[in-house]
């Protein structure tokens, strides 16, 4: 049921909304595929997982741990409240809880997606959390950081399933995993050089190390944003196991529910498209941020509205 226009849990659907909008380019524009209740739900998640990850993220917050806690308590009281007699979220708002967290909540409820997803989510959050007993900046192997992207990218995958709508919700499993990781996977890629600043490096070391790259070289592509050949082929090694996952997703878009088919469609054609672009400018991508062209995305979108498989 669309909530009330002025309502709390209106006014979350619509900074949810805002929020994707402004993130999230590609991702909105494959939401605009979706019809409008899986649309919104769809613009909670990403809401919700943007609230998140600016705590983490954006500097300035003299208590980011405690403040993650604090959302992650808010999203447990909502929850509390829908699990009781009333069984919903009200339209009215609930003390102490955010509108955009009343959102993803109501969101929660009504697609009844499993819970434990988002505390998945929240541990990995915590993960990049200087202060937290569970931060890690670094990441050694692929294994190592799918440990990390369970909780920050696959989960959210899964999150999306119930929403979606799939023709076999057991096959669906295993290539909305590999999507969500595909697609994180692609963003470490894109933002090596921005994430360096913050002091992170999320593509594996010992991978980075094999092609002969080290922190300094990362440092100082970011600082002359020269790729040397060894980090040019580094970063061709990481797109080819980005590569494979998105092989893997693949057959999930066949799994999904005809009427948001269009939408996965388009989002997964348009993240890959991103590697592309770090191809076509050399890897010279440690002091730029590549993305797809406008146009290219209405191409992608409509080409997934005509195929809708």
């Amino acid at each position: 049921m669309t909530p009330e226009v002025g309502s709390a849990l209106e006014r979350g659907y619509r900074a949810a909304r805002e929020s994707t909008a402004l993130h999230g380019r590609t991702y909105y524009l494959g939401t605009r595929l979706l019809p409008p209740e899986r649309r919104r739900a769809v613009h909670a998640l990403y809401g919700f997982a943007r609230m998140v990850d600016d705590v983490v993220d954006v500097p300035g917050n003299p208590d980011p741990v405690g403040t993650v806690d604090d959302m992650d308590r808010q999203l447990l009281r909502a929850l509390e409240v829908a699990d009781g007699p009333r069984k919903s979220i009200p339209a009215d708002g609930i003390n102490g809880v955010d509108d955009q967290i009343l959102a993803v909540a109501d969101a929660i409820v009504g697609f009844d997606i499993p819970r434990d997803y988002f505390s998945a989510f929240m541990t990995s959050m915590r993960m990049d959390l200087p202060g937290s007993p569970l931060f890690r900046s670094r990441y050694r192997t692929f294994d190592e950081l799918d440990e990390y992207m369970y909780g920050s990218a696959a989960v959210i995958g899964l999150q999306m399933l119930p929403i979606l709508g799939t023709t076999d919700p057991v096959a669906a499993v295993a290539p909305a995993r590999a999507l969500g990781e595909a697609f994180q996977l692609t963003n470490f890629i894109r933002d090596v050089g921005e994430d360096l600043d913050r002091d992170r490096i999320y593509l594996p070391t010992d991978e980075l190390a094999s092609f002969g790259v080290d922190e300094d070289m990362l440092r100082e592509a970011r600082r002359t944003g020269v790729s040397p050949p060894e980090l040019v082929r580094a970063l061709a090694h990481c797109i080819a196991v980005t590569r494979s996952r998105y092989r893997d997703a693949e057959p999930g878009v066949a799994l999904i529910a005809p009427r948001s088919r269009p939408a996965i469609r388009a989002a997964f054609d348009l993240y890959r498209d991103i590697l592309d672009e770090v191809e076509a400018v050399d890897h010279q991508i440690l002091g730029r941020r590549v993305s797809v062209g406008g146009r290219r995305r209405a191409r992608r979108a409509m080409s997934a509205v005509i195929r809708r498989r």
